[in-house]
């Protein structure tokens, strides 16, 4: 696939030094836990980028729980690690895909051709015991000039219209099934789904860290096709973006990502919710 890459493969450019590479690790439920892991052992050459400092802005009365970072300081962060917009960039996490493809995707918002996600993560490299480092790299400072993907974003209003009927769309709910029925709430205030849209479990395009094969993606994602607008979303905009990336990876042409997911529509009163007794 081309938009994820072999341990095997990445420890040759590693070796080679023709490729930088992402560190994302990061929980949920321990905010330091990502940043320690990666002081303790990493890819060797891999800087740390954290989702909630690095790949997230800060939460406000709207937007989500991850809403975008403000550009000018990713970037900043990028020109440190010495990436630039030429800069091949492969990103990793523990080996669930979803915060390496959060990277992914801010780059792929930023305009950048090659980048990739390491499938099967850290993990994957641990199992395969290849090298680990705990020296942290200092790279020359280089300068980035994006070329920002507006099309690939879809705002609060983009999804209110869709809902409305105002303009033509799908939205893809990628989180449990349970969440989206409204039957478990573990994060957010409430519970349910945005109206009309469909269930798509990102976690059911991979198995055991690794994603699974584009014919089984084809499958997940089959009753739409590849010209329709496609609006995924998830709780907070990190755990939709492994199925954009399957999407993108699939061929499909019009994909947008509400950033803000369930966690910013529930953050308007007036937005109605959905749960398994409007579908029932």
């Amino acid at each position: 696939m081309k938009h994820l890459k072999t341990v095997e493969w990445l420890n040759e450019h590693v070796q080679q030094r023709d490729v930088r590479v992402i560190d994302c690790r990061f929980s949920l439920e321990d905010a330091s836990w990502g940043k320690n892991q990666y002081e303790n052992g990493h890819i060797p050459g891999s800087v740390y980028f954290d989702l909630e400092k690095d790949l997230s802005g800060k939460v406000k009365e709207h937007g989500g729980r991850h809403p975008l970072p403000n550009m000018k300081n990713f970037i900043r962060k990028l020109e440190a690690a010495g990436i630039n917009e030429q800069t091949p960039v492969i990103a990793y996490d523990q080996g669930i895909g979803a915060f390496a493809s959060r990277l992914w995707w801010l780059l792929k918002y930023l305009g950048h051709q090659e980048m990739y996600v390491l499938d099967g993560g850290f993990s994957e490299w641990e199992h395969q015991n290849l090298p680990i480092s705990s020296s942290i790299h200092v790279y020359e400072e280089e300068s980035y000039n994006p070329n920002f993907q507006e099309d690939i974003i879809a705002s609060h209003e983009d999804v209110q219209k869709v809902v409305n009927g105002i303009e033509k769309g799908v939205l893809i709910d990628s989180r449990a099934a349970e969440r989206y029925l409204g039957d478990v709430e573990p994060i957010d205030k409430k519970a349910g789904h945005i109206p009309t849209a469909k269930n798509v479990d990102w976690s059911k395009g991979l198995q055991n860290g690794r994603f699974l094969s584009l014919n089984n993606q084809e499958h997940r994602f089959q009753q739409w096709n590849y010209n329709e607008r496609l609006i995924v979303y998830c709780g907070s905009g990190v755990t939709a973006a492994p199925n954009v990336l399957v999407l993108d990876e699939l061929g499909y042409q019009n994909v947008q990502l509400y950033v803000g997911s369930f966690s910013d529509w529930i953050s308007y009163s007036e937005n109605e919710i959905h749960t398994k007794a409007d579908i029932e």
